[in-house]
Parts: C-alpha cells; structure tokens; sequence
C-alpha cells in the first residue's frame, strides 16, 4: 500500500511537471528559427518607419488638397461676383444705349430748327511743342 501511494504521487509530480513544462513554453530556438524571427522583426520594423512616413506624406498632401480646394472655392465664388457684375453693366449698359438712342431721335428734329453756329477751333500753342523739344535732351546722368 505504501507502495501505491508512492506510485500515486510520482504520477501526480510528473503530471504536475509536465503541465507546469507545458504552460511555461520551451525556452530553446534552434539557431535558424531565431535567425528567421530577428529577420522579420527587423522587416516589420522598417515597414512600421515606410508606413509612418507615408502617413505623414498623406497628411501633408491632404492639407495641400484642402488649401488648394479653399482656392478653388474662393475663385469660384469671385468668378460668380465678377458674372453677375457683369450681367449687371451688361444690363445698364442696354439700357443706357437704349436711353441714348431715345435722346438722340428726339433731339435730331430739333437739331434741324436750329441754325448751325460756326465753330471755333483752338490751335494747340506753338511753345508747348518747344517745351518738350527741350524736355528730351535733357537725361539724367549716373554715376558708375
């Protein structure tokens, strides 16, 4: 009986053993296992640093689009002022020339009652063209 017992608890010390062997892990890498881990370890870390720069040059690019985008918006919006302006002198501009052409047929019969007065013309004067003859030799010297 005492040697049930022993027997008993061997097995409960091996089982015990055996599981604690089992939760810990097995502390040996072969030599090529190790080799393949640190490999990628080092690719995993130098796609980390791609992909944080890519990030960063998604964001920077992202801030260019939204500025160029704000441009877009604000010329698109002079360019809706700047039409409808337009429209609105195109419009005065009609009706101006309309007024116009009103004032110029109502006054085109009066013009024919009216006797033409002679015109008086004035000569532009002689010494203004003597000015600018003087005026041209004339330069600015510089110094060197």
């Amino acid at each position: 009986m005492t040697q049930a017992v022993m027997v008993r608890n061997l097995v409960a010390v091996a089982a015990i053993t055996l599981f604690s062997v089992g939760l810990s892990g097995c502390d040996y890498w072969p030599p090529a296992l190790q080799t393949q881990i640190e490999q990628l370890r080092s690719e995993l870390q130098s796609v980390t640093m791609e992909k944080t720069q890519l990030q960063n040059q998604l964001a920077s690019i992202s801030k260019v689009k939204d500025d160029l985008q704000a441009q877009v918006d604000d010329l698109s919006r002079a360019n809706r002022d700047k039409s409808s302006m337009m429209n609105s002198l195109q419009n005065s501009l009609g009706a101006a020339q309309e007024r116009l052409a009103k004032s110029a047929k109502a006054a085109t019969p009066k013009a024919g009652t009216v006797k033409p007065s002679a015109k008086v013309t004035q000569k532009a004067p002689a010494k203004k063209k003597a000015q600018t003859k003087k005026k041209a030799p004339a330069k600015a010297t510089g110094t060197r």
